[in-house]
């Protein structure tokens, strides 16, 4: 295939393109059994991996499906789909192209089973649906090539470990078959390549040139940051200026809540009225719809973003990103970068935005880190037992199967190669019975076992709710937002969702903001928040959970080697002078050390640890800490933690701060406040959920948010007490260990400073330590005046510290 047909010449020549050197090695490896590509954003990557397809398929393609394509993102094979028929087209090639998602109509999904196209673009949910069919073995029997886009993004998450399941489900089916991934971003090439190949199979990595580094830089403000909290909204004048300045420009935040207080902070100070959108993962689709249009359009000057807008979405002339916030991940930021100027070799220009004074130091830690190509990243641990648990009951939709013909299967994808037999005889025995305390039950027995010993269904008609429960992104218990109708019977204008808990702490007459919309809360009905529009009073918030990032250890080391009694000139003065003071006043946490401060304040006595760990872990720590320093008698009162610290008030000082981080203290009875801890009972929901333990939706109804978890605790509580080593509460321990509470990163930091503690005793607030204070959250006030009473109780604290 080293020659490109003449048609193929011929197009990219009308074009005025030359195809790129990694484009053409693609189509040369096309026949590799597994390749992955790695390629800058806008380097033709996703031209790349689908070369091979249509060079194969050509001008007369034999009938039934050639190619899959899979991307985390709906929306991503949607714009895959314009991007693919274009050239088709105008080659004059009779290759069909169709996408298939939740958002396709079951008529559309129907005729696809029937009459596959050559290409299907997809997600890996649908791809797990398709493989749960009975006809699936006839749908994929012509199959000769997948291409997994943004292979590093589906990686992290149990949606990648899903996928791996289904590409060893269409292994078997297409011998075969041929794995392609695409990626930008990857910290660990080799990793991710083992995690994509069929177990032991290689898979050669092709990594195109990087092009130019990026053009980024920190906003410069007249206004310095605040000393804490985040939002970014202290700098709207300047991001408006900018924005004035640019075609088009993404500004990113970490989370739904802080883009809409951005967003709405945004319109009322656009005084010259420049179109701008909002565009999260809450909002209803019509609305996202709309806001992609008018980028592709190019009608929008800027568009409040989320993760949402991620991934590799061609937006038209986007000239610019901000991203407001620190980006905790640096993986995460050259992604968001590489929206802006989105072609080969020309450099991506950014801005980022800190939203307090210890993200100014994090934020030029992440330029510097990205200049330098330093990704982060997590190493992968192996594949969750939960999703296992759900492609075992998928795998029975679809038929009869055999134990050792699916555990061979299992252990040839990327994730679980190194999976025992007794945990997949686990799982197997949990799918079918639900474990030994529920297998009494007769709604968890779902598989039995034939004469012939194949496993199936023990009632076919479970396949259907199986079928309404696949997947492994678990609803953050949402409720839909909708317009209040007019007429008796009519339906209003959907505007999102918020969550259920949000939903119910609402009164009428409550005013929150949706789609940067001040909206009023008129009732509850149906399951849907009924609301009319509100153009007057202060709006409350609507509670977006998402994800929570906590900084990466990477990036924390590179903030820990800023921190120096001459701190780097590419610093801010403001931010120097507050280093420096640190250092004069207490001392500056070191690589390889734990600060410890004590000092007294309002008549308590404080500590705080400079961990550096993340925000979950330095959470888990104050709770740990806490319950030490009880059992010491120091009458601990509270705490609160950030990505870099945690500050503890308490009745008594803690003295002797070697054993209130002894690694033996800390674990002690640990595996009891894990049990109590309601983290644990939110992990062991989503694992159940995804194990199908608990079904969230049924035939014809579908349960609310509040009933899930009322059920998942009555189930937690049993299993502790009959079934202590049950399969589910060993997933939970594990994924809250790891991920929810961050014990890991903990353990981490224990290893990293081996005991070496800096024990400073102070005589007042530090510098590092008074905007911990501010994030607390102590002042109950509200209304007109709560800006400039927290401005006040902010000056007292950085005058107790010497900051002012």
């Amino acid at each position: 295939m080293s020659t490109l047909p003449k048609m193929f010449t011929d197009w990219f020549a009308t074009r005025g393109w030359t195809p790129h050197p990694h484009q053409i090695e693609m189509l040369d490896r096309g026949h590799d059994p597994a390749l992955m590509l790695i390629a800058p954003t806008g380097g033709g990557k996703t031209l790349a991996g689908f070369l091979p397809s249509l060079v194969e398929l050509g001008a007369a393609p034999p009938p039934g499906l050639h190619t899959l394509y899979i991307s985390p993102l709906k929306a991503l094979a949607a714009d895959m789909k314009r991007n693919l028929t274009t050239p088709i087209d105008q080659m004059g090639l009779a290759i069909r192209v169709e996408d298939r998602s939740g958002d396709t109509s079951q008529t559309r999904k129907k005729a696809q089973r029937a009459d596959p196209p050559h290409i299907l673009l997809t997600t890996p949910e649908s791809l797990a649906l398709l493989l749960s069919y009975e006809d699936a073995p006839r749908l994929f029997s012509t199959l000769k090539r997948v291409v997994v886009d943004e292979l590093h993004a589906l990686a992290e998450s149990k949606r990648g470990d899903q996928l791996m399941l289904c590409l060893s489900r269409l292994q078997a089916m297409a011998p075969g078959l041929r794995r392609v991934g695409l990626s930008a971003t990857v910290e660990d090439p080799p990793a991710l390549a083992r995690f994509l190949a069929p177990h032991p199979a290689p898979c050669p990595i092709l990594t195109a040139d990087p092009g130019p580094d990026p053009d980024i830089s920190i906003l410069t403000t007249d206004t310095p940051p605040p000393w804490s909290g985040g939002g970014g909204r202290y700098a709207i004048p300047d991001v408006l200026a900018e924005v004035a300045r640019h075609k088009t420009t993404l500004i990113f935040h970490n989370t739904r809540a802080q883009a809409e207080i951005f967003f709405h902070d945004l319109w009322l100070a656009n005084s010259d009225g420049l179109p701008i959108g909002i565009h999260h993962g809450s909002l209803a689709l019509e609305q996202r719809k709309k806001v992609e249009a008018a980028m592709v359009a190019g009608q929008l000057r800027a568009v409040v973003c989320t993760g949402s807008l991620d991934l590799g979405l061609d937006w038209g002339d986007v000239d610019l990103v901000i991203q407001v916030g620190a980006p905790k991940n640096v993986k995460r930021l050259v992604q968001r970068i590489g929206r802006a100027n989105h072609r080969y070799n020309t450099p991506s220009k950014a801005l980022i935005l800190p939203a307090n004074r210890w993200e100014m130091i994090e934020c030029h830690a992440a330029v510097d880190a990205v200049l330098a190509r330093d990704l982060d990243g997590d190493p992968r641990g192996p594949g969750p037992l939960d999703v296992l648990c759900q492609h075992i009951l998928i795998t029975a939709c679809a038929g009869p199967f055999d134990a050792d013909a699916l555990f061979h299967e299992t252990i040839s994808a990327g994730p679980y190669r190194d999976l025992a037999r007794a945990d997949f005889d686990s799982c197997l025995d949990f799918s079918a019975t639900g474990g030994y305390a529920l297998k009494a039950y007769d709604r968890w027995q779902r598989l039995m076992r034939r004469a012939d010993g194949l496993w199936q269904l023990r009632d076919p008609r479970l396949a259907q709710k199986i079928r309404m429960n696949v997947g492994t992104i678990v609803d953050t218990d949402r409720l839909k937002v909708r317009m209040k109708g007019r007429g008796p019977a009519s339906g209003g204008k959907p505007l999102g969702e918020v969550e259920e808990s949000f939903a119910a702490s609402l009164t009428q007459g409550d005013t929150f903001l949706m789609g940067g919309k001040i909206v009023r809360f008129e009732s509850l009905r149906e399951m849907e928040v009924q609301v009319s529009r509100d153009r007057g009073r202060k709006p409350r918030l609507a509670v977006f959970s998402g994800t929570k990032f906590a900084t990466s250890t990477q990036l924390s080391n590179r903030i820990l080697s800023m921190l120096k009694p001459d701190p780097p000139a590419s610093l801010p003065a403001h931010t120097r002078d507050w280093i420096s003071l640190q250092a004069q006043i207490s001392q500056l946490p070191r690589p390889g050390r734990i600060l410890f401060e004590s000092f007294p304040h309002d008549g308590r006595a404080h500590s705080c640890i400079y961990g550096f760990a993340g925000k979950n872990a330095q959470q888990t720590l104050g709770l740990m800490v806490t319950r030490r320093m009880e059992t010491l008698g120091l009458g601990p009162l509270g705490f609160v933690a950030t990505d870099y610290a945690t500050l503890i008030w308490s009745v008594a000082p803690a003295q002797d701060p070697g054993a209130l981080l002894d690694p033996a203290g800390l674990r002690h009875g640990l595996d009891d406040w894990l049990a109590e801890n309601a983290l644990m009972k939110r992990s062991f929901k989503n694992a159940a959920t995804i194990a199908g333990l608990i079904t969230r939706n049924l035939p014809g109804k579908r349960s609310t948010g509040r009933q899930a978890t009322f059920s998942s605790d009555i189930l937690y509580d049993t299993l502790r007490k009959y079934d202590p080593d049950h399969l589910l509460l060993r997933i939970t321990r594990q994924e809250a260990m790891g991920g929810l509470i961050g014990f890991g990163r903990i353990e981490e930091m224990l290893a990293r400073t081996e005991g070496r503690i800096d024990h400073m005793d102070c005589e007042q607030v530090t510098p590092f330590a008074a905007p911990l204070f501010l994030e607390v959250g102590k002042v109950p006030v509200e209304g007109a005046g709560e800006e400039a009473l927290l401005r006040a109780e902010a000056q007292k604290l950085m005058q107790a510290a010497g900051l002012t």
